[in-house]
């Protein structure tokens, strides 16, 4: 599993939190400065290193002192490279995964990459084994079991520190799973909380008459009542996206995915909580507040996506607030203490399953989506073709995070600008198969040819403040940075350096297979460095990374991106950038 082909200078053992976001707020904002507006046009490659592995790398490296360490899809091999000598590998980690785990992994083999916290690297492998490395050496100091994939419980997803914790998730919506999130302790893996999103209280850790939802307590069996029968029991409500904490409130963040199945008609009701953003208390997993984007879902809009917590002027009043872009193609602003809405608005124009979401707190149907009847599948009825739904199930925004800039006050969001053809059908549960119950195709909105963007966006008015169309989906995280500079990939497989304020594009460099990592940027010897992963894979391009040709394969991405084949072809590799002398 471990191979040391050198002793590194170990790191000194740190008792700082080390994440690829940069900060447990999400924010994905460096104050780094020596790269700035002025002279990025500058950069040229430093270094790259090839991981070994294709399908999708997604995530970023994580830098520690003098040493970065590469995450890979599975097998999710992680390798420790000295920055002092020109990338030399330090250590390797190589676990050994059953790979029958990969034909339960819904959406490509991807993963999202390692924190660390306290003198330990964690990593949740494919096969939802936690494992705590030891940064200097690789070797495994303690590792635990958290599902099982015979359940169709798998992960992609990183993990979250938080003071002497470490905050797990798990995919496997589309599997019938019931997925929970569950609180490690750092130095031993003993288990401290496991809550769940959907079923009685005791399993979701809600307080019936504490827990709120838009101000209001949940009341007991705020999760049963919304689902019929033991439907819950395979419903879903899987937390494969990121976590933030806010370390005054003491409240961990996050989002739960679709129900399952896919099939609306099989589950009546609101089936609460999937789709929905939580709130719990970091040291007991009990809830605070909980809100539902997407009652009873039709369209697989999970709502995993990131939760960044700023501190934004709303209606002339100063808060600390949450944004989340959801894959329904809003952009939600809540109170973070309480999780009042205060915004909730279209961040991309195709978005139509929805008009609105009720923001009037005296309306019954407050934080609502007001349905548009024609582009809701259960309508149709089962066997029955939906066309023209915006956005496609992928999401006006999928995991690709977003970033958050301060000194513009704007969020920077890489999505997708695609809808759909959605045919619900009724399925059988069987553990560990697929649990899905729909088919549909994915294509650009009428009229228009490209299939993403990249847009700044205004959290406290919830506008468009500039918009740079893409030909395909930007499946790329962004990265802001204090020198007015904001950093993303392309699926094609550029790397793109845009001004902060306007957008300008300032500098690109085409790396060798389709970016859908997150940039990142570190300073090592005096000298202000940027990295990316380039390897396509995840959902948008799952065509290219399985060798899939039917159309409909990649529930519709194969033929949504079928062009991408001629842009670029699958690779592993990190590039590395510095500015010319």
């Amino acid at each position: 599993m471990l191979a040391a082909l050198a002793l590194p200078a170990a790191p000194a053992a740190r008792a700082e939190t080390v994440l690829q976001t940069m900060d447990a707020a999400n924010t994905r904002y460096s104050s780094l400065t020596q790269i700035d507006a002025g002279n990025v046009a500058r950069l040229k490659v430093a270094w790259t290193f090839s991981t070994g592995v294709l399908r999708g790398h997604e995530g970023a490296p994580l830098v520690v002192g003098t040493v970065m360490y590469v995450h890979t899809p599975f097998p999710n091999i992680v390798y420790a490279l000295d920055l002092a000598h020109e990338g030399k590998i330090l250590w390797r980690y190589s676990p050994r995964q059953d790979p029958t785990v990969i034909a339960v992994m819904c959406c490509d083999t991807v993963h999202r990459g390692l924190s660390y916290a306290n003198g330990r690297l964690f990593l949740q492998q494919a096969d939802t084994t936690l494992v705590a490395l030891d940064p200097a050496t690789g070797k495994v100091l303690w590792s635990v079991k958290n599902g099982d994939p015979g359940r169709g419980e798998t992960n992609t997803a990183t993990v979250l520190p938080v003071k002497d914790e470490v905050i797990v998730g798990l995919s496997g919506g589309e599997y019938g799973a019931r997925c929970p999130v569950t609180a490690y302790d750092q130095a031993t893996g003993k288990q401290r909380w496991r809550a769940y999103a959907v079923g009685p209280d005791a399993d979701i850790l809600f307080d019936p008459d504490k827990t709120t939802s838009l101000g209001k307590p949940v009341g007991p069996d705020s999760s049963l009542t919304t689902w019929e029968g033991d439907q819950w029991r395979i419903g879903g409500g899987c937390a494969w996206g990121w976590f933030s904490y806010d370390p005054d409130l003491n409240l961990v963040y996050y989002g739960t995915s679709n129900p399952s199945t896919w099939n609306p008609a099989q589950r009546p009701g609101d089936n609460r909580w999937a789709e929905a953003i939580i709130a719990r208390d970091a040291d007991t997993g009990v809830a605070r507040w909980v809100y539902q984007m997407t009652p009873h879902d039709q369209w697989d809009f999970d709502g995993v996506n990131e939760m960044i917590l700023t501190e934004q002027e709303i209606g002339g009043t100063r808060r600390k607030v949450l944004t989340h872009f959801d894959r329904n193609g809003f952009g939600y602003t809540l109170d973070r203490a309480t999780g009042a809405l205060l915004v909730a608005e279209k961040f991309d124009p195709s978005v139509n399953w929805a008009t609105k979401i009720e923001q009037d707190p005296a309306r019954p149907d407050y934080g609502r989506p007001v349905l548009a009847k024609r582009y809701a599948p259960e309508e149709a009825g089962e066997e029955e073709v939906t066309k023209g739904i915006c956005p496609g199930a992928l999401g006006a925004k999928n995991q690709q995070p977003a970033a958050y800039s301060p000194q513009t006050g704007l969020f920077y969001v890489p999505t997708n600008h695609m809808c759909m053809d959605y045919e619900p059908f009724r399925v059988t549960y069987t553990p560990g198969q697929p649990y899905v119950g729909a088919t549909l195709t994915l294509h650009p909105p009428e009229g228009d040819s490209h299939t993403g963007a990249f847009i700044a966006w205004d959290g406290a008015k919830g506008r468009i403040a500039w918009s740079k169309p893409e030909p395909f989906s930007v499946w790329s995280g962004a990265l802001a940075t204090a020198g007015g500079v904001v950093f993303y990939g392309t699926l094609e497989g550029y790397l793109k350096a845009v001004d902060a304020r306007d957008g300008r594009e300032l500098y690109r460099f085409k790396t060798p297979s389709g970016i859908v990592g997150n940039v990142t940027t570190y300073m090592a010897d005096g000298r202000q460095y940027v990295a990316v992963l380039s390897g396509v894979g995840g959902w948008a391009g799952i065509g290219l990374a399985a060798g899939l040709t039917d159309p409909a394969d990649g529930s519709g991405a194969v033929g949504g991106y079928a062009a991408l084949s001629q842009y670029t072809a699958t690779g592993g590799q990190l590039t590395v950038f510095e500015l010319a002398e």
